[in-house]
């Protein structure tokens, strides 16, 4: 027994050597015969062999890397060459295990060097950059057909008041809605005023942005302005300025407005894709950082449980879509 031999020669666990890779090489070889002796129709060494038209014929050595680190193993072969072993297929180096490991590390945005260092450190698993490279590789199918997907129309853009923004957009599609994000006009209101006066402003301001209409919360502003206009008049600027962006979303559904009003929901995705890229530094060339992105990306939901609980949440502001852009988006798409 391994484990007999382990105590009486003080074989060391992991590592190279080590009690693991002895029992998964033992395990996978086991497997392989199992799957050979089904594949030609009789044991080894059975004395009907003779009698067959395949049998097997020896074995060839290859290296897998597992999570254990890098394991021999003997796979038989059979006479004919149609063989194709399950376990281990061929031209498979690796085992699931170790791509695990490796696609959530690379999506944080390790390099292929840390994320070697660290196999190695935490999990004994001795693992190439090279390995590492094949194996984030692995993403680039998902990335072509996630980046040849387009935007075929745009009902609503909600943005953070860049300059140019707007205009932009309605070049490229002229029958987008852009709505100036609430929550960052808030925030940016906040710059002039006085810090003592930040939740009598707050207060002020809610109902021009919850009013039920455009001309009710212009009804609301102008009280708000008369308040506040001699000691706060750049605030009270801001908002004018940004008046024909702020109060579009006050024409629709009160459901298509919980989704709009803010960037919230977007700013955290950028957030994760930030942290991916300044962890990485710098990249050989376009390609790497695409895939960067890609990875934090799909990262942000591993399982699909987040994607299936939004689409529930979604079910009422996409009603209230079709209601209000009818014609537009497409039920077999959204």
């Amino acid at each position: 027994m391994l484990v007999d031999r382990a105590r009486g020669d003080d074989l060391k666990l992991t590592g190279e050597g080590g009690l693991l890779q002895q029992l998964t090489k033992r395990i996978l070889e086991s497997a392989l015969e199992g799957e050979i002796t089904d594949h030609v129709g009789f044991d080894k060494h059975d004395k009907a062999a003779n009698k067959r038209e395949n049998t097997r014929n020896g074995h060839r050595s290859k290296t897998v890397i597992t999570g254990v680190g890098p394991v021999e193993i003997r796979v038989p072969r059979d006479v004919a060459g149609s063989f194709e072993p399950q376990i281990v297929r061929k031209r498979q180096r690796r085992l699931t295990g170790v791509d695990e490991l490796v696609l959530p590390l690379s999506a944080k945005g390790l390099t292929h060097g840390e994320i070697a260092a660290h196999l190695s450190e935490v999990h004994g698993t001795e693992v190439s950059k090279q390995t590492i490279s094949t194996i984030t590789d692995k993403v680039m199918d998902g990335m072509a057909e996630w980046q040849n997907r387009g935007v075929q129309d745009v009902l609503m853009l909600v943005c953070d008041g860049l300059k140019g923004l707007p205009d932009a957009v309605e070049t490229v599609w002229p029958k987008t809605v852009v709505q100036t994000c609430v929550v960052h006009l808030l925030r940016n209101s906040f710059k002039y005023s006085a810090r003592q006066d930040y939740e009598k402003i707050a207060r002020a301001l809610k109902p021009v942005y919850t009013a039920a209409t455009e001309d009710a919360a212009t009804e609301r502003f102008l009280e708000f302005s008369e308040t506040w206009g001699g000691k706060c008049p750049a605030l009270v600027r801001l908002w004018e300025n940004a008046w024909s962006e702020c109060v579009p979303f006050l024409a629709f559904d009160v459901e298509i407005r919980k989704v709009i009003c803010t960037t919230n929901a977007i700013e955290s995705v950028n957030a994760r894709i930030r942290k991916a890229v300044r962890a990485r530094g710098h990249f050989p060339n376009e390609t790497a950082a695409l895939k960067c992105v890609y990875m934090a990306l799909m990262s942000l939901d591993p399982t699909g449980a987040g994607r299936r609980r939004r689409t529930m949440r979604w079910k009422a502001p996409l009603n209230a879509f079709q209601t209000a852009f009818e014609g537009r988006p497409d039920p077999a798409i959204h």
